[in-house]
């Protein structure tokens, strides 16, 4: 919070002259508003009207006696991205009863383990094939493990479907399914 809010008073900076100034309105900030509901001075104000109107009023038109706003207040809503960080924390909700569902990429492009690891392979294994040297070729088809990070992403990305324990016959994958003398 305390570096969002450096980087908001470093974007506000140049505003402060602004704020300093009289309003755009023609008039000087000591000078009381008049709305057209409200009675003329001196008069009865119509009580619900007046009320009314007060809430109604626009962020640079303020009632008298409200003091200058903040200029921290009325600039927030353009900054979006530095209050509120973009997630991706999942998913695709079925239409019909509302569950999640599967993103079906991530049971293309990778493997889960029995040990809650995914397997994947390495970028650009199939890309350029004729121009890249066979020792290369032979490190791109080498398969690595994601990180915490990124297992905890594609965990909320597929369903307990993807998590069950699988037996197949030859699989290649069976020594890797069970960790052993792997701490974390």
């Amino acid at each position: 919070m305390a570096a969002a809010r450096g980087a908001l008073a470093g974007l506000l900076r140049p505003l402060r002259a602004w704020a300093a100034a009289p309003l755009a309105l023609g008039r000087p900030r000591s000078a009381p508003l008049a709305s057209g509901l409200s009675a003329p001075s001196g008069g009865r104000a119509r009580a619900p009207v007046a009320a009314a109107v007060k809430t109604l009023l626009l962020p640079c038109v303020r009632p008298p006696g409200a003091g200058a706003p903040s200029v921290l207040s009325s600039v927030t809503f353009l900054l979006p991205s530095i209050l509120q960080q973009p997630v991706r924390t999942l998913t695709y909700c079925s239409l019909r009863n509302g569950k999640r569902k599967t993103v079906k990429a991530v049971t293309d492009r990778f493997l889960r383990l029995h040990n809650g690891l995914w397997v994947r392979r390495k970028a650009g294994y199939k890309k350029k094939l004729w121009k890249k040297s066979a020792a290369q070729k032979k490190r791109l088809r080498e398969l690595v493990l994601c990180n915490k990070t990124q297992c905890k992403l594609l965990d909320k990305m597929t369903t307990s479907f993807w998590k069950r324990r699988n037996w197949y016959v030859d699989d290649p994958y069976q020594k890797y399914h069970d960790r052993t003398n792997l701490h974390m």
